[in-house]
């Protein structure tokens, strides 16, 4: 097992990263006030997991209290909150019990909203389920919903008391969601580490063929990184907003599509590529920095070329972006593979040009 800490004062935590965590309730039994908790997971990963965990929990005298809530994006709303806020407040759960997040990172964004908000505030812990969320979503404290008008609108920062990441529970992973996840696995390669990224061009078809030593090491080395960024930014005031990359552009395409079309993932690697032409025609990074990204995404099985959902849409979604600021959009650019940095000085001219031509990137 490896430890990774997120370092914020008297609100710090463990990152717990191995195989075989859920049958380690000692991990998360020093975290609870009581031996109470809520589990909240989906349709697709209860079946899975709800049980193991429960009597794991069990095995130390906690007792548990199962939510299941539908699976999938479309799904991260208002009505799904009120479900589980409707089965707390029905069991009459008190501010001692801790809400549990078993899934990927809808249900974790989902949960630690609930968390954040049921009795002004329970504490909350993060078991992620899928790639994408062991080494994104779970760590940082960022939890909410979307809205019809953008992704992630409403919403609080709220930190778990511990990530327990079982990576056993990959191997569940369709080969799909598995790539969505290594696309942010390579964010955090380009936005500051390129002796990572070289790793991952020599290591993508391990991480594919989810070996155990190779998945090991991406994770540990994306939550250190993260850590690292909300330790120093937890509010998102300054280096955190590297974490960005690709996410101005890829919320769009999701909420252009319509969420859970394209996997968030899917949406980030168009929206990363979006980002590198701009940068490309910034005078930044070369075109074969750009190809060489590319490539790697298409072995990761990632989408290469983001939707044509024209110049006007993409703007008004972007233009809905919860970190535009004095009515600017604020991007993050590459200067080059490893370093990464936030403008809002991107003539319009030319992203509009950038978005006239999506769907022809490559």
């Amino acid at each position: 097992m490896h430890t990774v800490c997120v370092s914020l004062g008297d609100r710090s935590y463990p990152i717990y990263i191995g195989a075989g965590l859920l049958n380690c309730p000692e991990l998360i039994l020093p975290r609870l006030p009581r031996k109470h908790v809520a589990i909240v997971s989906n349709e697709t990963v209860a079946p899975l997991y709800m049980a193991r965990l429960r009597n794991s929990l069990q095995s130390v005298g906690v007792e548990s209290l199962p939510i299941v809530v539908p699976d999938g994006e479309g799904f991260k709303d208002c009505a799904t909150l009120n479900l589980i806020l409707d089965a707390l407040l029905g069991a009459r759960r008190e501010r001692t019990t801790t809400v549990v997040a078993l899934g990927g990172g809808v249900v974790g964004d989902l949960a630690g909203f609930a968390a954040a908000i049921y009795l002004r505030g329970v504490p909350f812990v993060q078991v992620p389920t899928t790639l994408l969320a062991q080494v994104d979503s779970s760590v940082g404290g960022k939890t909410g919903i979307n809205h019809p008008l953008g992704k992630n609108m409403i919403g609080a920062f709220y930190q778990p008391r511990l990530v327990l990441a079982d990576l056993e529970t990959l191997s569940t992973l369709p080969d799909r969601e598995l790539s969505a996840g290594i696309a942010e696995v390579i964010k955090y390669g380009l936005i500051r580490d390129r002796l990572f990224f070289e790793w991952l061009g020599a290591n993508v078809d391990r991480l594919l063929a989810r070996e155990p030593d190779a998945l090991t090491f991406a994770i540990r080395r994306s939550c250190e990184a993260k850590a690292q960024l909300v330790g120093a930014d937890e509010r998102e005031s300054g280096v955190r907003a590297l974490l960005n990359l690709g996410h101005t552009f890829g919320h769009a395409i999701e909420a252009g599509l319509g969420y859970g079309q394209w996997l968030h993932g899917e949406a980030v690697a168009a929206g990363t590529m979006l980002a590198a032409e701009l940068s490309s025609r910034l005078g930044f990074i070369g075109d074969q920095e750009v190809e060489r990204l590319g490539r790697l995404y298409r072995r990761a099985r990632l989408p290469t070329t983001a939707p044509d959902l024209g110049a006007d849409r993409y703007l008004s979604l972007m233009q809905g972006d919860k970190k535009v600021e004095a009515g600017r959009v604020r991007f993050v650019l590459l200067k080059s593979i490893g370093e990464a940095f936030v403008t809002a000085d991107v003539p319009e001219p030319l992203l509009r040009d950038v978005l006239s031509r999506a769907s022809l990137h490559v």
